[in-house]
């Protein structure tokens, strides 16, 4: 009897000890603090959004956004992961994802599964973020080029409409371009050809290689080709186009070198046409607020698939983050799945627009059918971005310049980068390489796709 007295005290001492010892299992309101970490968004883009997620949903008590260059932010970003000071959702860019796999967690099945986020978003996202059947990342928005062009240098020339493909682009070149007797280009039909006086060049390039049905790279980012099917040299070719706009003596001739960035010059009204995403429609404005200019979808060529080169950044769930814990028991312990599984509830709420509802002890998940009430198109509306989501992409077509862009979205195509820094600066030394004479363009890829395959390895 005496044994079995010591017994159940012992059990009974031990049962108030895990009670008290910081160790319970969490309640149904866990009190989560999220911290978002992004670039170019100022904070009032997402003020109401958090608010609302939070009456929807008691779990998560407080969620803040912290806006950084984009400049510093991904070096300032792995030096707070390397600490153990990241935030608990951080936004990648699209080509980031191969670098960022082993920081970032994916979506549990059942928050997200990969029939709804591919029937929800654009190829470009899908094709971005989703590997070997998981889900890393999630987008508020997606941008592609497209072409920018000057309504009064157009009309001087007594050009009507944009060119939709690139014959009639070149086509057009004598008549937008103006060089004086000493060879000076005074003016200028389309900011292409070179590497270091263009915005972002290298996605220019990538463009007309994956419109000439160029095979980039593997589908892991871990090996690069820059090859064609069937034979076809098809980078050569897109490269041999591109840097023609640079070559003096080509009927392409209109840029060089010596000419302004190509942001500056078309602002200044000396460049006709450039390629551009949709964030510079501002710049240019902000800039040359008189100057008369609009956008079109980007040249195609002819009998071939239509294709423009897309960018776009994604939220992601950091890996093993300390969640922080406001307005509720100190002691509770908030287990790693229930922080993941909280964490991407609120980025598809915040991105595909679904709710949870209880109704007679079941969970149903509804999309939000008020598109004032969506998250996303409220996003949407206060920054001026383009749609990811193809319902949302749908309900902009009709907006001027910004449906351009939405609905280029639609035929949006990127590739793996797993070093996107080394990949652009190499692209550029290899663009600079042709338009000097130092290489034939042939081993100027050869040497580019070298030079790539070993940064990649490091």
């Amino acid at each position: 009897m005496k044994k079995k007295i010591v017994a159940i005290f012992t059990i009974l001492i031990f049962t108030v000890s895990l009670a008290s010892c910081g160790c319970k299992e969490q309640g149904s309101n866990i009190g989560l603090k999220l911290e978002i970490w992004g670039v170019n968004d100022d904070t009032d883009a997402y003020g109401k959004i958090f608010k609302d997620y939070t009456k929807i949903n008691p779990k998560i008590k407080e969620v803040v956004y912290r806006k950084f260059s984009a400049e510093t932010y991904k070096q300032e970003l792995l030096e707070a992961l390397a600490s153990g000071k990241g935030p608990d959702i951080f936004m990648i860019n699209s080509t980031w994802e191969p670098s960022f796999r082993n920081k970032i967690v994916p979506a549990p099945k059942e928050v997200i599964s990969e029939k709804m986020y591919r029937d929800n978003f654009i190829d470009l996202v899908s094709d971005s973020f989703i590997v070997d059947g998981e889900i890393y990342a999630t987008p508020l928005s997606a941008d592609s080029l497209s072409l920018y062009y000057n309504k009064d240098l157009f009309a001087e020339a007594g050009i009507v409409n944009p060119p939709t493909d690139w014959n009639e682009l070149i086509s057009l070149i004598p008549k937008l371009t103006e060089i004086d007797s000493n060879g000076n280009i005074l003016k200028s039909a389309i900011a292409m050809g070179t590497a270091y006086n263009i915005n972002r060049s290298s996605d220019i390039l990538s463009l007309l290689m994956l419109q000439e049905k160029t095979e980039m790279a593997s589908e892991d980012g871990k090996r690069v080709s820059f090859s064609g099917s069937g034979g076809n040299d098809s980078a050569k070719t897109a490269l041999d186009f591109y840097t023609d706009f640079a070559r003096r003596g080509a009927y392409a001739y209109t840029w060089n070198p010596n000419l302004h960035w190509s942001l500056d010059a078309f602002a200044e009204g000396r460049v006709a046409m450039m390629l551009n995403y949709s964030w510079h429609m501002q710049t240019i404005r902000n800039k040359s607020p008189k100057l008369n200019f609009t956008v079109a979808p980007v040249p195609q060529i002819t009998g071939y698939p239509k294709i423009t080169f897309g960018n776009c950044y994604g939220y992601v769930v950091a890996l093993n983050k300390k969640p922080v814990v406001v307005g509720a028991d100190p002691s509770v312990v908030i287990k790693e799945e229930s922080r993941i599984r909280e964490t991407w509830k609120f980025l598809r709420y915040l991105t595909l627009g679904y709710i949870e509802k209880e109704e007679s002890g079941k969970t149903t998940l509804t999309k939000i059918a008020d598109l004032n009430s969506d998250p996303t198109n409220q996003y949407l509306e206060k920054t001026n971005s383009p749609a990811a989501r193809k319902d949302l992409i749908e309900n902009q077509k009709g907006i001027y310049e910004l449906g351009v862009f939405a609905q280029q979205n639609l035929i949006a195509k990127s590739w793996k980068q797993i070093n996107p820094e080394a990949i652009e600066s190499i692209m550029g030394e290899m663009i600079d390489n042709v338009n000097r004479g130092r290489l034939s363009s042939s081993n100027a890829i050869k040497t580019a796709v070298a030079r790539i395959n070993q940064a990649i390895k490091k």
